[in-house]
């Protein structure tokens, strides 16, 4: 904070302070600020007069924070915050910084409030991500995505048009994030059956104004891992001398289904196209298993044990 700092300036910076600290105190801004607490309250009326909302909230735990109105206040980071976002919002998306994606335009303003050294480093950051368009091509669309996930939370049942030129009527349970993808979670009424869509598949949905049937007990992320783990070339099945609790933090849920077999054992159930990557997994269990099927995978252990062998001689 300078000392020369205008009016407009100080209450600015009164602005980031009551965002960053929601309730804050006349006195602690005034602190913040530089000022008396007579001149930080001048600051907040500054604000309301610009059409920011500004609450005030008597008793031992009020303070000042920003109250909901029709006009949406002006958002402030630190360099932190703003790298952090950044940071996030490219982990899941990938696509052309160049085009009018929302997340490639909130990317550009961001960076447009960056100080210079931050910039430059996300800004190589940002490129190299952009070469991967197939990431791009998965993000589904904002708003559809958006749509979507209220009507999981309300329970709404949605005619859903997919890719395949196919219409479905699902029961929409949850969105889940996984490895990058977006899928919903749902029934498909007609077969009464579980069903995972990619989102970025889904060409629109119609309301119903129905409302869908939903387990009390659901687990979303396991519920997705466990369908994508069905459907692939080989077929699995390891018999594991180890209770299933036990095995279950040391195996991955992309492996399959495991469950339990008795007091000290389970049996893990799946499919994969990757056998070397399935056995590597597999090496983790903590104690002894059995491969049933299929013989690749079997022979892939094999190789595994060979290699894991001659890494001690």
């Amino acid at each position: 904070m300078t000392a020369d700092a205008g009016p407009t300036g100080r209450a600015l910076l009164a602005l980031e302070a009551i965002q960053a600290v929601p309730g804050i105190t006349a006195a602690r801004l005034s602190s913040r600020l530089g000022v008396s607490e007579r001149a930080a309250r001048r600051y907040v009326g500054i604000l309301r007069e610009a059409g920011i909302p500004i609450d005030s909230i008597t008793g031992p735990y009020g303070g000042y924070r920003i109250g909901r109105g029709a006009r949406i206040p002006p958002l402030t980071f630190s360099s932190a915050e703003a790298l952090g976002l950044v940071m996030a919002v490219l982990q899941g998306w990938h696509g052309s910084v160049e085009s009018d994606h929302p997340a490639a335009t909130a990317l550009a303003k961001i960076f447009r409030v960056l100080p210079a050294a931050t910039a430059g480093s996300v800004e190589a950051i940002r490129r190299v991500q952009a070469q991967n368009p197939g990431d791009a091509a998965a993000m589904p669309d904002p708003e559809l995505t958006a749509a979507i996930a209220r009507a999981c939370e309300s329970g709404e049942r949605l005619r859903v048009g997919y890719r395949t030129g196919s219409r479905m009527l699902i029961d929409p349970w949850a969105v889940v994030v996984r490895h990058g993808r977006w899928y919903l979670l749902g029934r498909l009424v007609r077969a009464d059956a579980r069903r995972v869509l990619r989102l970025d598949r889904v060409t629109g949905i119609e309301a119903t104004g129905e409302k869908g049937d939903r387990p009390t007990d659901l687990d979303p992320l396991r519920e997705v891992e466990e369908h994508l783990t069905d459907g692939w070339t080989h077929e699995v099945e390891v018999r594991i001398e180890v209770p299933l609790e036990r095995a279950g933090r040391c195996l991955p849920r992309a492996l399959g289904r495991l469950e339990s077999t008795g007091d000290s054992s389970c049996v893990l159930r799946g499919s994969t196209d990757e056998l070397q990557w399935y056995a590597e997994h597999l090496a983790a269990v903590p104690g002894p298993f059995t491969v049933v099927r299929p013989e690749e995978l079997r022979a892939a252990v094999r190789d595994l044990a060979a290699r894991l062998a001659r890494a001690v001689v």
